[in-house]
């Protein structure tokens, strides 16, 4: 009889899907910890005037400011991060907006990664308020990933008056999906012997690095589920999909060999500004090019202290009064302001229309990337 992906257990199988002896796979134990609405919730931990209000972290609403972050109070009026705060103000008349207090939640989230360490060393931190944990040889709560789960979340709790809700399964793909699962303040286990049957019915829109363009095209292909994706195959992924293809198909079977890093990998720095009155033509945007550059390298001096890095390009992004966003980029070695200047002309003539927010950056090679000869 022949048996299915969906009929196999997924930890007998490697990247290529080859049958392995179940001795030689020591199954792993991932627990992805994020916290609820992590700014917001600070801000009315520091301020309980702010409970049961729709509470919105970012800049003034007159004056250009984004939403950061928000509560779920804020979250049942349709706000969310990334909307410009006057729209957010339109959908929610009744929004308390407050500043961003960086240095705060940088100091909360070094006393959450704290307790994180009392569990594992192996520690991948995405971002101050979101974290995988390989528990994989802990034998704290006898090696139990879900009661470590639930202790290390009430110790949140405990110490900073703050939820985090949690996802535990065999790897990072799966853990991250099911924090999102019984949020906020919950947690999900996905075992290993339910993972064919959880991820079959799994949105492809869970999928990380699926976003609006990549779902609409699936939507027109018919792919709604992970199990769509399986059934479609691989080669036929291929086509659509190109380099992402091989991540979906084995995702599209719980299938994810990633390790926890705990060693961050720099991969981009950037800076940007949204300007409180658009930049009427493009020399005006230029003008405003030079201080972008200086914050540039005094972040790219600040990075190069913690590790090596070799650039592999450079970016503009422009975004137009309409909130069209382009972006540009080419390859160079060494951030040049020159070529900046080339870049954003270049961005600007795909709209030649106002510009509202210009952001320049750098894209860094692989650590293991060899350095460029100089030729003499």
């Amino acid at each position: 009889m022949i048996l299915s992906v969906y009929q196999i257990h997924p930890i007998l199988m490697d990247q290529k899907h080859s049958i392995k002896d179940n001795s030689e796979v020591k199954q792993r134990k991932i627990i992805h910890v994020d916290m609820d609405c992590f700014f917001a919730a600070v801000e009315v931990r520091e301020n309980p005037y702010l409970k049961g209000k729709p509470v919105a972290v970012g800049g003034a609403a007159n004056s250009r400011g984004v939403v950061a972050a928000c509560n779920y109070e804020a979250r049942k009026f349709g706000v969310h991060s990334a909307m410009p705060m006057s729209r957010a103000v339109r959908a929610c008349p009744q929004l308390v907006i407050t500043d961003v207090h960086m240095d705060l939640y940088k100091s909360v989230s070094s006393e959450i990664h704290a307790i994180f360490q009392q569990y594992t060393d192996l520690i991948e931190p995405l971002s101050l308020d979101e974290a995988y944990l390989d528990v994989t040889n802990t034998d704290f709560c006898n090696g139990s990933a879900t009661l470590m789960a639930k202790e290390i979340r009430q110790k949140i709790f405990n110490s900073q008056g703050l939820t985090a809700s949690a996802g535990i399964a065999p790897n990072k793909f799966l853990a991250k999906v099911a924090s999102d699962w019984n949020k906020p303040n919950g947690q999900k286990v996905i075992t290993p012997d339910q993972v064919l049957d959880f991820v079959k019915e799994l949105p492809v829109t869970a999928i990380s690095g699926v976003g609006k363009v990549t779902a609409k095209k699936m939507e027109s292909l018919g792919l709604s589920t992970c199990k769509d994706l399986f059934d479609l195959g691989l080669s036929e992924l291929k086509i659509h999909f190109g380099s992402f293809s091989e991540s979906l198909y084995h995702y599209s079977q719980g299938i994810d060999n990633r390790p926890v890093q705990n060693h961050w990998i720099r991969k981009s720095l950037s800076v940007e500004d949204t300007f409180q009155t658009d930049l009427p033509n493009l020399e005006s945007c230029l003008l405003e090019l030079p201080d972008l550059y200086n914050e540039l390298l005094r972040r790219l001096e600040r990075a190069k202290k913690k590790q090596k890095l070799n650039t592999k390009a450079l970016i503009v992004k422009l975004r137009f009064d309409d909130f069209e966003t382009t972006t540009i980029q080419m390859s160079g070695t060494q951030p040049n302001k020159q070529a900046y200047m080339r870049l954003c002309a270049d961005a600007w003539q795909r709209g030649k229309r106002p510009v509202r927010l210009i952001g320049i950056g750098l894209q860094f090679h692989p650590p293991d990337f060899p350095e460029q000869l100089r030729l003499l």
